[in-house]
């Protein structure tokens, strides 16, 4: 359960690309954000992912993404040249059959193929082009759970400043559309119907084979390929509600109104919100909460939005927030080289990834953990398994970080202007200080801000 969303420059406030996702997990699965910086391999070098070996290529770019702990891959992601993605997991008529079969051999995961496209991709369309390469050579195989086996294939949204597509996958194969209209808005079903750019060679047969649709019919990808024996609800209203806010500020979508849609819990519909309170959820929101009924698989693990500039000279921007980000904090980090906050990669108690979730330990809460701090803090927040506390600690907890955030957005414009103009005068290091000096700053603001909100609770609760 994820939700995933593209716009095109054209219909946000500052003519940029705007690529944001929220990540659904466990509920105590930690999922940092990583920095790995620009490498050299030698030729023959072999990469192990969870479930196989591939031949690494001579370089690999820089990235920063969000990682489940375990996790070789990203859930969603973006690299030095400024390309941008996310996946989501799709339940397709195959996975049944793949399941089932003990031979079956193991793929790459989801994740894998989202940082393998950022390192091995400088614009959308070579990342695209890289991982589909690698789909059809190799196919896919999840489960992406510690403990738990279960495959899927991926829908992907990719892009760069100029432009966008919208992979979708099953098995070897794949369908390929580019965004050419607003925005578009995947979570985890397909999407691509009967128009598309690019396709695998077997996309078509294979469902005709496979008696998924009619050989004289007419082609629909999503109605040939998706499995209705998997309830769709869990994924159609999220996409359906995401379309409807990003149709409501066409033109003026910006940072903040993103984070309006992904904090989104349906407040101004019929719904009005959860009945109780959002950490006690009746319906699945885009925010997601873990629910004691457990129909949500988990939370909200990692929420983060990608701001890709027009030129060269910007340094494209990441906000991040861990946990669930209706109680969290956006922070602001710039894609550059860089001596990467180590608390903001601290996962907790494992210190070492595993790749293959079948063979990782559970992680635990760790002081050091940027990612395990926001998530103990949502814990306190809801005072117990049904949020008791939830509704009067998230207004003491927003009060802090919205301002937090308005400050930060005030500051940061001026900021990345003068690192632009420190760029084309030839100054790049000086503008990768300054730009990092902001964001360390960041850090330290938000570490102060949880302390004082804890005080605060513990006033609440105490009095």
């Amino acid at each position: 359960m994820c939700d995933n969303l593209v716009v095109l420059p054209e219909y946000t406030s500052q003519s940029r690309m705007l690529v944001a996702k929220n990540s659904d997990r466990p509920a105590y699965e930690s999922q940092p954000l990583v920095y790995n910086q620009r490498q050299s391999h030698e030729n023959g070098n072999m990469l192990e992912l969870a479930y196989l070996k591939i031949p690494q290529v001579d370089e690999t770019l820089l990235t920063i993404g969000s990682s489940p702990f375990w996790c070789w891959g990203f859930e969603q992601g973006i690299n030095e040249h400024g390309v941008a993605i996310g996946n989501e997991a799709i339940f397709t008529k195959d996975l049944k059959e793949s399941a089932a079969d003990p031979d079956k051999q193991k793929g790459i995961l989801g994740m894998e193929l989202v940082r393998l496209g950022l390192e091995r991709g400088k614009t959308a369309k070579e990342s695209l082009e890289v991982i589909t390469t690698l789909i059809e050579e190799y196919g896919q195989w999840g489960s992406a759970v510690v403990g738990e086996e279960k495959p899927y294939n991926n829908s992907f949204i990719i892009a760069d400043s100029t432009e966008a597509w919208l992979l979708e996958t099953v098995d070897h194969d794949w369908v390929a559309k580019r965004i050419q209209d607003k925005f578009h808005s995947i979570s985890n079903e397909m999407s691509i119907r009967d128009e598309w750019e690019l396709k695998s060679e077997g996309f078509i047969e294979k469902a005709v084979h496979s008696n998924w649709i009619g050989r004289h019919e007419e082609f629909d990808a999503s109605y040939a390929y998706t499995d209705f024996t998997n309830s769709l609800q869990v994924s159609h209203i999220r996409v359906q509600r995401t379309k409807q806010l990003l149709s409501n500020k066409l033109g003026q979508i910006d940072v903040n109104w993103l984070k309006r849609i992904l904090r989104d819990h349906y407040e101004d519909t019929f719904l009005e919100g959860p009945f109780f309170n959002a950490a006690l959820p009746d319906f699945q929101t885009i925010c997601m909460h873990s629910s004691p009924a457990n129909f949500t698989w988990g939370i909200t693990a990692s929420s983060t939005i990608f701001e890709l500039p027009e030129d060269k000279w910007h340094f494209p921007l990441i906000w991040w927030s861990p946990a669930t980000p209706c109680t969290g904090l956006y922070l602001p980090i710039f894609m550059c080289e860089q001596e990467f906050p180590e608390i903001l990669s601290n996962a907790g108690t494992v210190k070492e990834k595993t790749a293959d979730p079948s063979k990782s330990e559970h992680d635990q809460s760790a002081k050091n953990s940027y990612w395990w701090v926001f998530r103990d803090l949502l814990d306190e927040i809801k005072g117990n398994e049904n949020g008791d506390l939830f509704n009067n600690n998230k207004e003491i907890a927003r009060k802090t970080f919205d301002r937090l955030e308005q400050k930060w957005m005030t500051l940061i414009r001026d900021i990345e202007e003068e690192a632009a103009i420190l760029n084309r005068a030839g100054k790049r290091k000086a503008a990768i200080t300054l730009v990092t000096a902001f964001s360390n700053e960041c850090v330290e603001e938000a570490i102060d801000a949880i302390r004082e909100i804890r005080k605060q609770i513990d006033t609440t609760v105490v009095s």
